[in-house]
């Protein structure tokens, strides 16, 4: 099957839907909104403004720059001039982004926001390929130094017209599906970045068949905060934008609660970790209560776990349950799910497994949540769950035209047109990923069930083996481990050694809120994870959530740590994924100590 070039996909949805709030940003006081006619206008000027400077098809365009309008402004201007886009996460080290630009040989950068600006700035130096930097809300005060003036994306775009519109058509129609259009270097939970090469059919096929199965309405509304560097955000949003439906920009991440309520989104694509912070809130919440609203938030609780097997899978439940639920809903689910704008219809969720406890108690309690699985390697998507097809705890059936099967050793394989064509000028480490006939290595491990559902284990390079040979898959465990209300995050470890460990970052806020209620307070995060209260009482949730599993599966030892994992220390991915290499070096004396006097056994060639 041919797929279209992007831009067609593009100024396709530009003509048939004619949206009146194409993208929507938040200003000083008030959300501010552009219509499809003026973002084409833009997106036109800019690539005039580009030609200009002497962009051709096949050069590398950078774009540095956080969910903002600019961003797809800058995608699409790039693409009709057949080049190709190089996006850099908004918030990257100066070193990463240095790599990454040279790596790629780009010509020029597009860049918006202070922060990002004052960075291109700082190590303009280092770019020698570089010739011109296009910045929007250009600090007044930037300096380029020696290499060059900043080009204001808002002088370039100003006089843009009818006539630079047709002349944008002109451009795009020679823009085929077969042309490279990104180049996206992989965060990687392990070694260096890789460029991921996708052409325009890749992501445009992507983009088609993943929502393929929507239904969607006039009145429909997008909000967009995950990095639009990371393909998932992206090829959700050319989903969005050629269906005409509205998108609501989200720059910070700290005001994603705020636009919540502002703009009551219908639809957003998220992280389990994005899940995970919204279970823990809810609880902390609830539990900060007393008296009646306490024990009705506890007796909600108790009828979401009755309800999961009706409102997550369909089936029957006794009648008293259902009265019960709609009570529930009245009284608490309702107040969360306004919390949340109100309207959301689709979360999706996807980058890495979603814990199905927490599948569950979101369905359980109104707010639908459809996993779905992919790679940046894949465009990214590969599997989803619908509305017309879901089941809670799978990653959904292969999106159309995408082929998966499971090799011997459980590795999930994918074929299809969504599949990248390498990794940038690294010939021997993209022929190691694929099979002699055709079928690239995805590296997680998983399986399908009878009704052609995906399922995910793990990462294959993730496997923890243990002395005695046991294989340990640890995010289920620490997706376990994490639907408990006192604990905020954990890391399974215990690769090589006698038995697994884990380690723990509390939950601050509802571990202090339990402990007052035993006459117990705390001033500062080392006094909650050093006291001897606190270790038992995160013991015992340990031992209760893991008894289920098999005896090497569950971790022996723990330790508390005081401060969460963040990207910004180097241990999480632009998706939130833990970066155990990175984790591990980091607490390799804490991890130390939790082996301190255990006698691992000899391997038997040196017994």
């Amino acid at each position: 099957m041919e797929y279209p070039s992007l831009t067609k996909c593009f100024l396709d949805a530009m003509d048939r839907y004619a949206a009146p709030r194409a993208q929507m940003w938040r200003a000083a006081s008030r959300w501010e909104a552009i219509s499809a006619h003026e973002m084409l206008r833009r997106v036109a000027g800019l690539t005039k403004a580009l030609a200009e400077l002497g962009v051709t098809r096949g050069d590398r365009v950078a774009l540095f720059a956080p969910n903002c309008p600019e961003w797809h402004v800058a995608d699409f201007a790039v693409q009709g001039l057949g080049a190709v886009i190089v996006p850099v996460y908004f918030n990257e080290s100066a070193d990463r982004m240095a790599y990454i630009l040279n790596d790629s040989g780009a010509r020029a950068v597009v860049t918006s926001g202070e922060s990002q600006a004052r960075k291109i700035a700082e190590c303009r130096g280092r770019l020698p390929a570089v010739e011109h930097v296009i910045c929007a809300a250009q600090p007044a005060n930037l300096e380029a130094g020696p290499h060059g003036d900043f080009l204001r994306y808002e002088t370039l775009i100003a006089a843009a017209g009818d006539a630079d519109i047709a002349d944008y058509r002109r451009r795009a129609t020679d823009v085929h599906a077969d042309q490279l259009a990104t180049i996206i270097y992989t965060s990687g939970t392990t070694g260096e970045p890789k460029g991921v090469m996708l052409n325009h059919s890749n992501l445009a096929s992507n983009a088609l068949n993943s929502f393929q199965d929507y239904t969607f309405y006039p009145t429909d509304l997008a909000l967009s905060f995950l990095p639009l560097a990371h393909v998932y955000e992206r090829v959700m949003d050319y989903g969005y934008i050629f269906r005409g439906i509205s998108v609501a920009y989200v720059e910070q991440l700290d005001t994603l609660p705020q636009a919540l309520l502002e703009v009551h989104p219908t639809m957003l694509a998220a992280v389990p970790r994005f899940f995970e912070k919204m279970y823990a809130n809810i609880l902390g919440k609830g539990h900060q209560e007393h008296g009646v609203k306490r024990k009705i938030f506890d007796w909600a609780l108790h009828v979401a776990e009755q309800a999961a097997p009706w409102r997550a899978f369909g089936k029957t439940v006794p009648a008293g349950v259902e009265m019960k639920w709609r009570l529930a809903d009245w009284l608490v689910y309702s107040k969360i799910r306004a919390g949340l704008g109100g309207r959301i219809r689709h979360f999706s969720s996807g980058g890495a497994p979603l814990a199905p406890e927490l599948a569950e108690f979101f369905w359980s309690i109104g707010v639908p949540v459809y996993q779905g699985y992919g790679l940046t390697e894949t465009s990214p998507i590969v599997s989803a769950n619908l509305p017309s097809a879901n089941k809670v705890g799978s990653v959904g059936r292969p999106i159309p035209h995408v082929q998966v099967k499971i090799a011997a050793d459980g590795e999930i394989l994918v074929k299809g047109p969504c599949v990248m064509q390498g990794y940038y000028r690294k010939p021997d480490q993209t022929s190691e990923v694929f099979t002699p006939d055709g079928w690239f290595c995805s590296g997680d491990i998983g399986r399908l069930d009878e009704e052609g559902y995906l399922f995910i284990t793990d990462r294959k390079k993730e496997l923890l083996k243990t002395a005695a040979g046991k294989f340990v898959a640890p995010a289920p465990i620490e997706n376990l481990l994490k639907t408990c209300p006192f604990v905020s995050n954990a890391i399974v470890v215990g690769d090589k050694h006698k038995f697994i460990s884990v380690l723990i970052v509390p939950n601050f806020p509802a571990t202090e809120a339990e402990a007052r209620k035993s006459g117990l307070e705390f001033a500062t995060p080392g006094q909650i994870t050093s006291d001897p209260w606190v270790r038992d009482l995160l013991s015992k949730e340990i031992e209760r959530l893991t008894a289920p599993l098999a005896q090497y599966e569950r971790p022996k030892r723990f330790a508390l740590i005081e401060q969460d994992f963040t990207y910004a220390n180097g241990e999480l991915t632009y998706t939130l994924k833990l970066k155990r290499r990175v984790i591990e070096q980091r607490y390799q004396d804490v991890i130390a100590r939790l082996y301190a006097g255990v006698e691992e056994p000899r391997p038997p060639h040196l017994a």
